[in-house]
């Protein structure tokens, strides 16, 4: 009794197994077939209807038998009637092609749209004192196309990039990595700022080693200014950023702003990010003898990314945009 009862589950194993592999080698326009045939009633009708012969569309239907190893359908004298494994099979081939026809209307629509969704990854100088004057400028040519900005330091816009989080990213150093196409967008000056009522506001110009033992507020590992600043003092002042007297180190150009305002300190940063200060008087900008840092902000773009005429539009735009 068990062998015998072994067996057959092997048997209907092997049969429902069979049937799904089967079942796998049902195409489309069989389906179609099988739908136009319950819309219109009789085979003569459908095959007209999907102009085909009649012996072409019962083939069709033949072959959805022959896959499912049931058949489908029957005759009699009111035209066709499902069989229940039929009435199955009807069911979701008719949510099958209306996915399938909604897809096409969704790609015509794209085709007929000129706007969407563009997303920018920027590290902060361009993300908060660069880009809303800009996007403000880009809506009112064209309101088609909603920009969304994420910021983060350098680093990780070049990581969101090339893991295909953002189509674009605006940073401030020139990328090395092969995978990235760079594109020189503005032109930057990091200036040397100290509190407006700092003992050094009325000088021209200070020393290195006056600097050296001043205070200093350094942004964090990953910035570009920061990296930049490194760079710069390392190539051509013999000098590391290591040398600074770090009082403290923050995560962005407001609040190392923030810091040297309220007397923390001085530091470096993008002459954009303290245009509004300089007028005010909260800071005042101290040259360094000898140095004049300036730098690319770039913008990037993975050349596996696939642009949409939009973001053509918008690259062409940011590219002929200039920041006052």
């Amino acid at each position: 009794m068990v062998i015998i009862t072994l067996c057959r589950l092997k048997n209907l194993w092997y049969a429902e197994n069979m049937i799904n592999e089967h079942f796998k080698n049902i195409t489309i326009q069989q389906m179609e077939a099988l739908v136009s045939l319950v819309r219109e009633g009789s085979f003569s009708r459908a095959a007209d209807k999907m102009f085909l012969t009649q012996p072409a569309l019962t083939k069709s239907i033949k072959n959805v038998e022959n896959c499912l190893g049931r058949r489908v359908v029957t005759r009699n004298k009111n035209g066709v009637t499902l069989t229940a494994e039929g009435r199955v099979v009807y069911a979701y081939a008719r949510r099958i092609i209306g996915l399938r026809d909604e897809a096409g209307e969704k790609i015509m629509q794209m085709q007929g749209h000129t706007g969407g969704d563009i997303y920018i990854g920027a590290s902060t100088i361009p993300a908060t004192y660069l880009l809303p004057s800009a996007l403000n400028i880009f809506r009112k040519k064209d309101d088609s196309v909603r920009v969304h900005v994420r910021a983060a330091d350098s680093a990780e816009t070049v990581n969101m990039v090339l893991a295909h989080e953002v189509q674009l990213g605006i940073i401030g150093k020139k990328p090395q990595n092969g995978k990235l196409i760079a594109e020189s967008l503005w032109h930057d000056r990091i200036a040397l700022a100290v509190p407006g009522n700092h003992p050094w506001q009325k000088r021209k110009s200070v020393t290195l080693a006056e600097l050296l033992r001043e205070p200093f507020v350094a942004r964090e590992k990953g910035s570009a200014t920061r990296d930049v600043l490194e760079s710069y003092l390392k190539e051509h002042m013999a000098a590391s950023i290591s040398q600074l007297n770090i009082c403290c180190e923050l995560g962005s150009s407001e609040a190392v702003k923030e810091a040297i305002i309220a007397g923390i300190g001085i530091s470096f940063l993008s002459l954009h990010a303290i245009k509004r200060e300089l007028q005010q008087g909260l800071l005042t900008e101290i040259k360094l003898n000898g140095c004049q840092i300036e730098r690319e902000f770039y913008l990037i773009r993975s050349k596996q990314c696939d642009l949409e005429p939009f973001h053509r539009r918008f690259i062409d735009f940011i590219k002929k945009y200039s920041p006052e």
